[in-house]
């Protein structure tokens, strides 16, 4: 979190927030503050999360406009978590805090446990029940229609505004490839079954594995973008979180059990045209681009930890050396796939 934003962040904040909610504050843990404060809080002893958002992250419209998509959702039978109204039967409920305000919405706590990525469960089983997770999100929200207030469009995400976060000093070929990537994207067809609401950032921290299901949260992310985008952000993290550091041939190896087994679930959900998956390549380079900036925004460069640091910096080799985290032959891929389904 900003610090000036922390600083206007304190225990009464928390407290307003849960009297609205009727919650217990007095085991809470804090669960997350990257971009927003997450709380784990009670109420008859049953567990809920307590999520704020500083109105300079999201505008209160914003936030509504997430949470009726998520209810939506869970009422299509996707593993989700339901959303809470306030003790006043508002899913959002504004705190003020000088010139700005903190928005509160309250979950069901999503059952289960995460998913670590160096168990054994990390494997083809699970891969393929996430992508059939993700084919089933975007299967029922081909029908939703956002009334009143709508998610952004992806190409509206300020840290795409490459140059307000990096210097133009050090990384101007970064800046210049990253609004390269983005027009090459803009160029690209929308219809109802390429375009629509999406998660935007499904990887291993946003969801819980339970009894063989998965249960997704944090849908802070979700925007108007490509389905494509959605299925190459879990390859993305995939590598990222347990190969990140090996070579480009390991991590290949890896990407390509991870997609197979991942468009075989999907698969079975919803369709997708085979020119859709030769894409994944460019929404890969476009989430290095993203990460690369919100480190720059949330970090402090000059004052950056040890790991910090070499996250910053795998990430940019990476991208002034023009070397993907995953090189797939998407061809091969689809052959695989098409022989499965037809034997």
């Amino acid at each position: 979190m900003e610090k000036w934003v922390a600083n206007l962040f304190n225990e009464e904040v928390l407290k307003e927030a849960a009297d609205r909610f009727s919650v217990s504050i007095k085991e809470s843990k804090k669960l997350g503050d990257f971009e927003n404060y997450v709380y784990q809080v009670t109420k008859d002893g049953t567990p809920y999360i307590l999520r704020l958002t500083h109105s300079s992250h999201r505008e209160k419209s914003q936030v509504e406009a997430e949470l009726n998509w998520v209810n939506f959702l869970h009422s299509k039978g996707v593993n989700v978590s339901l959303v809470k109204h306030s003790n006043n039967q508002l899913l959002v409920e504004g705190i003020s805090v000088g010139n700005s305000s903190f928005f509160a919405c309250l979950f069901e706590k999503a059952p289960g446990r995460p998913v670590r990525a160096k168990e054994d469960l990390f494997g083809p089983t699970l891969f393929e029940k996430w992508g059939k997770t993700i084919g089933h999100m975007h299967k029922v929200t081909k029908e939703y229609k956002a009334k009143g207030s709508r998610r952004e469009r992806w190409e509206e995400e300020e840290l795409f505004n490459f140059q307000h976060y990096l210097s133009s000093e050090n990384d101007q070929e970064i800046i210049d490839r990253g609004y390269e990537i983005i027009n090459s994207i803009k160029g690209l067809e929308e219809t109802k079954d390429s375009f629509g609401l999406i998660h935007s950032d499904i990887h291993p921290g946003n969801f819980f594995y339970h009894e063989g299901e998965i249960y997704v949260f944090d849908f802070d992310d979700s925007a108007y973008h490509y389905f494509i985008s959605d299925i190459a952000i879990p390859l993305y993290y995939s590598i990222w979180w347990k190969f990140r550091e090996e070579d480009l041939e390991t991590r290949t190896r890896f990407g390509e059990e991870f997609l197979t087994n991942f468009l075989k679930g999907y698969l079975q959900e919803n369709s997708i045209d085979e020119p859709w998956i030769k894409k994944i390549s460019l929404f890969m380079e476009l989430r290095d681009l993203t990460l690369y900036s919100v480190f720059h925004k949330k970090w402090d460069i000059e004052n950056l930890s040890e790991e910090e640091g070499k996250l910053l910096s795998q990430i940019r080799d990476r991208l002034v050396r023009k070397e993907p985290i995953v090189e797939l032959d998407y061809q091969r891929i689809i052959n695989l796939l098409s022989l499965e389904r037809h034997n």
